[in-house]
């Protein structure tokens, strides 16, 4: 759908202050007549990010700028939903995809408030991200109009995007030799583009400043750390025994892990718009958790409901990958995951050591694991001989289709 320009006053800008938004401001009122532009941030953890970013929004044209906290609604509404769901999208922990439609729904909200004309975002014509804001806005203001500059203006690439703030005296954090497409929040940051791009260069944990939420393993300590973790209803509740929300129990974790050299991945990703990409995330305090969490499912769900748990999470990530996270299929899903998490329930403890999680104990009062069914011990419980009949029984169909196969090879000869 085509937009009519001179209808166009007020538009609201989802705002990072990073490169793309910066020189989005000055774009938009250059191409849609001077109209006002309202930056709006969502703030989910991306801390140093946000320093000064009301400044530089007024500065180059906005006429203000909305900073939302959304930390704790990111935590307990997306991501520890997807944590239960043991959701992973070809590995990648969902760091930038689950983190869009809470900013995108907040977008929304402060748009109809201020009687906005246009949505606008910085997204590329490349990425997932431009479906994912757009299918939250689609959710919630179906009829607003969304403006895609990527999708508009003459820009071809990163180096003409800082051609054009220099031109326009915007003030940039970064330099061309340090031009990595980067997302940062409490959950994960990722790396993206310069010598990535190239699928045959290993990345540069071990330079300085490239790595920031963790280490790379072959700096870590040579000495482990335990940490444990309690959960109640597959939401972590206390850390080394200390009682703190979802929320806190991240950021320490990040803290950890991110000391042990966890929760590095480097991975050729199937993007949404049908290209693959390259992406290196440092999620130090998510693999931890998603770890933490699987092991004590382990121990509490039953076989049935673990293996379709385990089917459907390809499901909920695709979903969550793919920006529909208002479908009523997600919401299924976690009413599914919902329902599976009453029993998962118990203490977990890990050893972080150079990269590596290594289990170190589980409890669980809802434990279905018995050792005395397990023992390779004497046991009075379980009686062997039963086995005969379970395998003769089990195996009907492979002895009938073996006599029927060998009735029909005596026919042929």
């Amino acid at each position: 759908m085509s937009i009519d320009k001179s209808k166009i006053k007020k538009v609201v800008l989802a705002y990072s202050g990073g490169l793309d938004t910066s020189i989005i401001i000055p774009w938009l009122k250059e191409n849609y007549n001077g109209c006002e532009v309202i930056a709006v941030s969502g703030n989910v953890g991306q801390a140093d990010e946000l320093e000064g970013l009301e400044e530089k929004a007024i500065k180059t044209g906005a006429s203000k700028l909305y900073v939302e906290d959304l930390t704790d609604e990111f935590v307990n509404d997306y991501i520890i939903p997807t944590v239960q769901a043991g959701a992973l999208y070809e590995d990648y922990m969902l760091g930038t995809s689950f983190a869009r439609p809470i900013i995108a729904k907040r977008i929304v909200e402060i748009a109809l408030k201020e009687g906005a004309d246009a949505i606008a975002h910085g997204c590329t014509g490349k990425g997932n991200d431009q479906v994912r804001f757009e299918l939250a806005i689609k959710a919630f203001a179906p009829d607003m109009p969304i403006i895609a500059p990527w999708r508009e203006w003459t820009i071809k690439s990163r180096e003409e995007e800082i051609d054009y703030a220099e031109a326009h005296n915007i003030p940039l954090k970064i330099s061309r030799e340090t031009n990595y497409s980067k997302d940062k929040n409490l959950w994960h940051l990722s790396h993206e583009g310069l010598d990535l791009e190239d699928a045959g260069n290993e990345p540069q944990y071990e330079k300085p400043g490239f790595l920031e939420m963790s280490v790379s393993p072959l700096e870590a300590p040579d000495k482990p750390t335990y940490v444990t973790m309690d959960f109640e209803k597959g939401v972590p509740v206390a850390l080394d025994g200390k009682a703190m929300t979802p929320k806190e129990i991240i950021l320490k974790l990040n803290e950890l892990g991110g000391a042990n050299g966890i929760g590095l991945l480097d991975i050729i990703e199937n993007r949404l718009v049908g290209m693959k990409c390259r992406g290196v995330y440092e999620t130090p305090g998510g693999e931890i958790l998603y770890f933490a969490h699987k092991y004590l499912e382990t121990l509490t769900l039953d076989k049935m409901t673990a293996h379709k748990k385990q089917e459907l999470a390809i499901t909920f990530a695709d979903l969550v990958y793919n920006g529909q996270w208002f479908t009523p299929l997600r919401e299924a899903l976690s009413a599914f995951v919902t329902s599976t998490q009453q029993k998962v329930t118990g203490k977990v403890r890990l050893k972080l050591y150079k990269g590596n999680i290594i289990k170190a104990g589980v409890w669980s009062d809802n434990a279905l694991y018995s050792e005395e069914l397990a023992t390779f011990g004497e046991d009075n419980v379980y009686d062997q001989s039963d086995a005969s009949g379970f395998i003769n029984l089990f195996g009907l169909p492979i002895k009938v289709q073996a006599q029927v196969n060998a009735k029909n090879a005596a026919k042929a000869n």
